[in-house]
Order: C-alpha cells, then sequence, then structure tokens
C-alpha cells in the first residue's frame, strides 16, 4: 500500500510561493515514528528560503537560508506552526 495523501496547498504569500504536502505512511519505521512523510517550502525568487521534510535517510530535519537544521516533530499542528514562524521571520528580514 502506497503512502496517503492527506493535505496539499499551494499558495501565494506575498511575493512567494508556499506549498504544504503531508502524507500518512502505510507504517511508522525508525525513521518516521510519527508515520508521516511531509514536505512544506516557502519559495521567494525561485529560491527556498524556508523548507521543512524529512526525506528518507536525513529524517525530520529544516533549511533556513541555506542551512540544514535537525528539527523535533511533536505533532503536525506543531510543524505548521514552526514552519510559518520560521516564514515570518525570514520574510521581515
Amino acid at each position: 500500500m502506497d503512502a496517503r495523501l492527506l493535505f496539499h496547498k499551494k499558495q501565494r504569500y506575498r511575493d512567494s510561493i508556499v506549498e504544504t504536502v503531508i502524507w500518512q505512511l502505510p507504517q511508522a519505521d525508525n525513521e518516521r515514528p510519527h508515520g508521516l512523510k511531509y514536505r512544506l517550502v516557502y519559495v521567494r525568487d525561485g529560491k527556498r528560503i524556508v523548507g521543512y521534510d524529512n526525506e528518507r535517510g536525513k529524517g525530520d530535519h529544516k533549511h533556513i537560508a541555506g542551512q540544514e537544521l535537525p528539527y523535533h516533530f511533536n505533532s503536525v499542528r506543531d510543524l505548521v506552526h514552526d514552519f510559518w514562524a520560521d516564514i515570518r521571520r525570514c520574510s521581515d528580514e
């Protein structure tokens, strides 16, 4: 059984694009104990400014202005909140 799409939204934010995609995996594993696969990205002028994902082999992490940093996943609600907080911080700089 393949991953099931739970949420997908692509929207304009100011002069940029924000896309959020979350899948439910068939089962949790060591890399994704929460059983989710996700990709959240904020793109301005064709460049990723903020990104959160959990690509296989890397686990939960985020990208902020070119740096890859660990991210501790608690819940989808916290994930989305933290992502938007980083977008606001980066868009105000």
